[in-house]
């Protein structure tokens, strides 16, 4: 399965194991609940989506890496206990309580969570000293004499042999405790991540065109060479960095993460055309609704790699606005809901202490995306300024806040019907339309902003859209009739 089918995998586990009686008892028990091990290439997102559904669903999590655990680390040190067995004394070795259960008894100490998941990377590699203690945790869910407290999943994570010489193969009993979940790599399932998160247009304009060189990993006579789904993302991430910065970008920087060297001289050949993009075809010309007749017959005339670099900046720069708008409209709606309980400087001073500790338990979780944490630096920011002012002149600020992010919204739907206006004229028998209107109904905040705001150009496209698929389906189904199946 693809890494969305499995995150929705341990939501739908988590709610059965959590589920509890009329007597608040596990209607699982604990000893039944077995760990989930998710097992694929490296690379792919297993780690995040085990923190996106923590945070999803608003419980703790604690991440380990099983290599860099010993057996005392994970089993707890040996100590010498004095025992009396039938009116003898006897020195007896018990052990501490083990580092990783210790941690989730602090995390729910320090952020009040009872529950969460406890995820343990690369468990088919630990240390040969380290195997049987780890295998009786598969089993039992315990390390020694300490068991995970009861409310707490525990997914682990793997690479097959293939990938790692590491690799311990389980034996059949241990695989038998173990609910597993194969994970394959998956470039659209990714795509849509990748749009939600703003990777660089220059990565997924690439990976549009090449989507063959999305994950590969082979034994070469030079080595491994090797490129993931985590590599592109880090990629794309030190890219905008650089350009931040105004620090040059290279073939050396692509060679960093790029670990397959035709992929990675591949992608500078590409950047470099796309960087030419960037400069010839004017992007804030084309939104703003004013393409001059010679970009748009270089855009009609272009060869399709190109169109798409064009339509992956476009697009780039419109989902980017929709999703500063859906991140402040959310940031002011709580920020109002908590404005609308003060009355005076005094509450408003509560209110800031009650967001700071909700920040610090939220952190302590260890499952906390960026864009809830700059939700609490706007909110906290704004309400520490407001102590100095009388509380007319906080609404009055609250106010100014709303009325820019409405003009930001006005700006962004602009923006994406020039964009629509733009596509229609230029490419108006091409791909380009039906890539625009699949990767707004897939990205959750161009969704939502459609929703919220509109869009007669998307609604007009979305639904001949859909009469085309239903059209095709038709057709399919008739061709199978005639053919007798």
């Amino acid at each position: 399965m693809n890494i969305r089918e499995a995150k929705q995998q341990i939501k739908n586990t988590m709610r059965a194991y959590f589920a509890k009686d009329e007597y608040g008892n596990f209607l699982l028990p604990v000893e039944e609940q077995r760990p989930i091990f998710l097992i694929g290439p490296p690379g792919i997102g297993k780690t995040a989506i085990v923190a996106e559904v923590a945070s999803e669903l608003g419980v703790g999590m604690l991440s380990y890496s099983m290599t860099h655990h010993t057996r005392q680390s994970a089993l707890g040190l040996p100590m010498i206990e004095t025992k009396i067995y039938d009116g003898r004394e006897y020195k007896v070795t018990e052990y501490t309580m083990s580092e990783i259960i210790a941690s989730i008894y602090d995390l729910m100490e320090d952020s009040g969570v009872k529950e969460g998941i406890l995820f343990l990377d690369e468990i088919n590699c630990v240390s040969e000293t380290l195997t049987p203690a780890m295998l009786q945790f598969l089993q039992f869910k315990t390390f020694g004499k300490h068991a995970v407290p009861g409310g707490w999943l525990v997914v682990t994570a793997g690479n097959p042999p293939e990938y790692n010489r590491n690799v311990r193969e389980f034996d059949t009993v241990t695989w038998d405790r173990l609910k597993r979940i194969d994970v394959e790599p998956d470039f659209g399932v990714w795509k849509d991540y990748a749009l939600e998160m703003g990777v660089h247009p220059a990565v997924l304009s690439y990976l549009e065109i090449r989507k063959e060189n999305f994950f590969k990993v082979e034994n070469t006579p030079d080595g491994r060479a090797f490129v993931t789904a985590r590599a592109w993302k880090d990629l794309s991430d030190i890219i905008k960095l650089y350009e931040r910065c105004s620090v040059e970008t290279d073939q050396n920087l692509f060679g960093q993460y790029l670990q397959d060297k035709e992929i990675s001289e591949d992608f500078g050949d590409y950047f470099e055309l796309w960087c030419r993009y960037r400069s010839d075809y004017r992007v804030p010309e084309i939104l703003a609704g004013k393409a001059s007749e010679e970009i748009k017959k270089r855009a009609s005339d272009a060869p399709f790699d190109e169109q798409l670099s064009l339509l992956g900046l476009l697009k780039d720069n419109v989902f980017s606005d929709i999703r500063q708008v859906i991140e402040t409209e959310d940031t002011l709606k709580e920020l109002h809901d908590i404005l609308a309980g003060v009355r005076d400087g005094a509450a408003l001073g509560d209110e800031l202490v009650a967001e700071k500790e909700k920040l610090s338990k939220a952190e302590k979780r260890g499952a906390l995306p960026p864009n809830l944490h700059r939700r609490f630096d706007f909110i906290i920011g704004f309400l520490t300024e407001s102590l100095d002012r009388r509380f007319e002149d906080t609404r009055s600020s609250f106010g100014k806040q709303v009325s820019a992010m409405k003009e930001r919204a006005a700006d962004a739907g602009e923006k994406l019907s020039n964009l629509f206006n733009f596509c229609e004229e230029v490419w108006p028998e091409g791909q380009e339309l039906l890539i625009l209107v699949t990767d707004l109904t897939a990205t959750v905040y161009t969704a939502r902003f459609i929703a919220r705001y509109g869009s007669r150009e998307y609604y007009r496209h979305n639904e001949e859209l859909m009469f085309y698929e239903r059209q095709t389906e038709i057709i399919k189904e008739l061709k199978q009739l005639d053919m007798g199946l």
